[in-house]
């Protein structure tokens, strides 16, 4: 059946030659007809004589992904299982570890670890590399097969051995399995400061994240000083809800743009009326694994000045993908367009620079640990406007300003320096403002 098929196309790709208007045409589609009469050759060889049995569903499959993966990274087909995974991910829950995983030249790499999560909780960190599962290797098999094993019944354990940088060997961490609730948004009030630590962008974030600026601003009786927008180890998600977190922040101005194969076609997204946060100051903390969406929301605040970004470079994933179902199981995810910040920046290779590049000295590993971004994955796309290396090279410069050490900032109850510097910012930012507005006593004379 499936060589009927292809045999079909390779028809209709022939038919398609007679109505060429020109010469130039004529030839392009020549190439294109023995491209596929060649593809078909090796097909039909490969299902005759290769040394096991195979089933057709299996070859094409593996021609798709092969001609997906001369693309960049983030384009792939999704079969049954793989878009059953991708709903989930985005809409439900299940059980797992709560790790976000990538796959680095066969070898399956964290990106980062989800908040509260219990890989988190075990100690596994991001650029940590998972070798083995339950004792049997995993190298060289595909980023799905890893998490579907890692994914299972709440209550049971796997055994994952990683490799670090900095250890000499690798060591066996024992994470017990369990309900990861994909709660994309959680909030919290420190000395006045409300706190909104947004860690994936699924179809509620926008709405969750108007929610917690209402419940900060409840809770408190009153205004708080300012918020703190936490993104770190942030993967992304859905591009409308990263518009519609930006909302939340920004009134009336451009959010993102993106634009396609056609410079000339170009998408723009912009904030309704309204400051939600009602101009209170905003604090953005970002790491290596804010990517894609949040770097969208990193950028757009901190492009019309409305929010101060902390932390570390970003990812530096400036692509969008479109899905396109295929049937009812199966789907395309493609790569059809960049993205750009409000001044026309992308974020392609380079991601957002921090206004205050502030390292998590709270972390005894953070000087040892590697920092895993969009450039180092292989086939990434190039930005157009050519990153220098310099720039990334930079990051790991140390900032003379910041010198504490992890034992003297727990002496002092500080497990979290970023978050710590970020509520003190704000603070100072904001306590004269909200003193200013108080309104004044009376006094009788």
């Amino acid at each position: 059946m499936a060589i009927q098929f292809l045999r079909a196309a390779l028809l209709v790709s022939a038919v398609a030659l007679v109505p060429a208007a020109t010469a130039g045409i004529a030839s392009a589609d020549v190439t294109v007809s023995r491209d596929i009469e060649r593809f078909v050759s090796v097909y039909e060889r490969v299902k005759a004589d290769y040394v096991e049995k195979l089933d057709d569903e299996r070859l094409i499959k593996g021609a798709i992904d092969g001609m997906l993966a001369s693309l960049d990274p983030h384009s792939s087909y999704l079969d049954a299982r793989d878009f059953k995974q991708m709903q989930i991910s985005t809409e439900g829950n299940y059980g797992g570890l709560g790790l976000v995983v990538s796959m680095e030249d066969g070898a399956v790499k964290v990106v980062a670890p989800q908040e509260d999560s219990p890989a988190s909780k075990m100690g596994i960190k991001p650029g940590d590399y998972i070798t083995h599962l339950d004792g049997k290797l995993i190298y060289g098999g595909t980023l799905d097969e890893a998490v579907e094993q890692m994914r299972g019944v709440p209550g049971t354990s796997i055994r994952l051995t990683v490799v670090r940088t900095g250890r000499d060997k690798p060591f066996d961490v024992t994470v017990t399995r369990q309900i990861i609730e994909i709660k994309p948004v959680k909030w919290e009030i420190r000395n006045g400061v409300g706190i909104i630590n947004i860690n994936g962008f699924s179809k509620q974030t926008g709405a969750m994240t108007k929610a917690a600026v209402v419940s900060i601003e409840k809770a408190l009786g009153r205004k708080p000083f300012g918020y703190v927008i936490d993104l770190r180890s942030n993967p992304g998600g859905l591009l409308d809800q990263a518009v519609e977190v930006s909302d939340v922040f920004l009134d009336r101005v451009e959010v993102v743009s993106q634009r396609g194969r056609d410079k000339r076609d170009i998408e723009r997204y912009f904030a309704q009326p309204g400051d939600f946060a009602n101009g209170l100051p905003i604090v953005v903390l970002v790491d290596s694994g804010s990517a894609s969406a949040a770097e969208i929301v990193a950028g757009a605040l901190q492009d019309h000045h409305r929010g101060l970004v902390l932390g570390e470079r970003t990812f530096g994933k400036g692509s969008v993908q479109t899905l396109i179902p295929l049937d009812e199981k199966t789907a395309l995810r493609l790569t059809t367009a960049r993205y750009y910040t409000p001044s026309g920046r992308s974020v392609q290779e380079g991601g957002i620079e921090p206004d205050i590049t502030l390292p998590q000295l709270s972390d005894p590993d953070y000087k040892a640990r590697p920092r895993f971004r969009e450039a180092d994955l292989s086939r990434h796309l190039i930005n157009e406007a050519k990153v220098d290396n310099s720039v990334l090279e930079a990051d790991e410069k140390p900032d003379p300003r910041f010198k504490a050490t992890p034992e003297e900032l727990k002496a002092k109850g500080i497990t979290d320096f970023q978050l710590h510097y970020a509520i003190e910012t704000v603070s100072r930012l904001g306590r004269p403002k909200l003193a200013a507005a108080a309104p004044r006593k009376a006094v009788r004379r």
